[in-house]
């Protein structure tokens, strides 16, 4: 296919031959990969890049494995026709060795792992790790690889993740979005709870939205443990999301060593400065402008209970201190995490 065909237009590529890729596995639902798969593919069609989930279908070029398949086949096959196969990196399943959550659940986390680091050995040609957290952390794991590698963090269409109007006064709206919080994940609920009730103990007047799927019993739980007002949003859609993060004050990003999380993204493309405990990629993304990501305090790879007191000061001088963050927040996802300029990385590694 034609890589010469590229001209460059200011800082996005623009492609006048369509070339053609392959992405697998093929995804449904909601999460990270479904919404990336889902940006990325839009993305790259804007910039004249056919995308196929079929990794038979004639004229792709190469193909883009978002993190592991079981189709290991299908990757054989591409590369012995000597077209590039590039992998997409997350982090890999880990809290099932601190928590016990079932040998049926262990197994598939195990196995996952397995299938992901087999392809990242064996048939990747090149990697793209989400964050230099994440490329760390498989290294420490399962060994460096010698193959180009690269840290390419997630995109935000910074059209339409947008600042709204200046947040409502007090009380202060404390935001967390997540996928799910049961399931064992729900210590990011636990120590969202514990920041509002340190912050009521400051005299602050706060509140807790907490976007996600959460299940009953826990919502009761925490409910009863929480200092101030819990609102339940539920499950919502993309626009929703946006209206929700304009409205914020401040969002807790509550998970235990994430790769790179896109609700840390979009709620900085929105303006809303955000707070984090120092674990896998949060002091990448968020810097001492747009938020605060506070120490831990204890040992987060076995899941004990944080320390919240820096992270409890932090967020109250954080939230009595004016719009300055908001600014910065915008300022820092046009700098760092647009989509255009994602896609535009993950072609140049795919296709040149």
């Amino acid at each position: 296919m034609g890589r010469d065909s590229r001209q460059k237009s200011g800082n996005a590529g623009t492609r006048t031959v369509t070339e053609k890729i392959c992405v697998i596995p093929r995804v449904h639902g909601v999460g990270g990969m479904v919404s990336f798969l889902h940006k990325f593919s839009q993305g790259a069609e804007k910039k004249g890049v056919q995308v196929t989930q079929d990794p038979n279908q004639a004229g792709c070029s190469a193909m883009l494995v978002i993190g592991g398949t079981k189709d290991i086949q299908a990757i054989r096959r591409f590369r012995k026709q000597g077209r590039k196969v590039v992998q997409r990196l997350d982090g890999m399943n880990w809290i099932h060795k601190v928590r016990p959550m079932g040998f049926r659940h262990m197994l598939k986390a195990e196995y996952g792992n397995w299938i992901i680091s087999t392809i990242r050995r064996s048939f990747a040609d090149e990697i793209i790790y989400q964050s230099q957290f994440s490329k760390n952390w498989w290294d420490q794991k399962y060994g460096k690889v010698a193959k180009p590698t690269h840290v390419v963090y997630n995109g935000v269409n910074l059209s339409e993740y947008v600042p709204g109007n200046p947040p409502l006064p007090p009380p202060y709206t404390v935001l967390m979005v997540e996928g799910s919080l049961g399931g064992g994940y729900d210590i990011g609920l636990a120590n969202a709870v514990a920041l509002v009730n340190g912050l009521v103990e400051k005299n602050l007047p706060v509140e807790l939205r907490v976007v996600g799927e959460v299940p009953e019993g826990l919502k009761s739980e925490w409910q009863k443990k929480a200092a101030c007002p819990v609102h339940w949003v539920g499950k919502v859609s993309r626009q929703e999301i946006i209206s929700i993060d304009q409205q914020a004050h401040v969002l807790f990003s509550g998970d235990i060593h994430p790769a790179c999380p896109n609700s840390v993204l979009e709620a900085l493309a929105c303006g809303l400065p955000v707070v984090a405990y120092d674990t896998g990629s949060l002091a990448e993304l968020v810097d001492d402008t747009c938020g605060r990501v506070a120490s831990y305090g204890t040992n987060p790879w076995k899941l004990d209970v944080p320390d919240a007191t820096d992270l409890v000061n932090e967020t109250a001088e954080l939230l009595q201190s004016g719009s300055g963050f908001s600014q910065a927040a915008r300022l820092r996802a046009e700098k760092m995490f647009g989509l255009d300029m994602m896609v535009e990385k993950y072609l140049k590694v795919l296709i040149g």
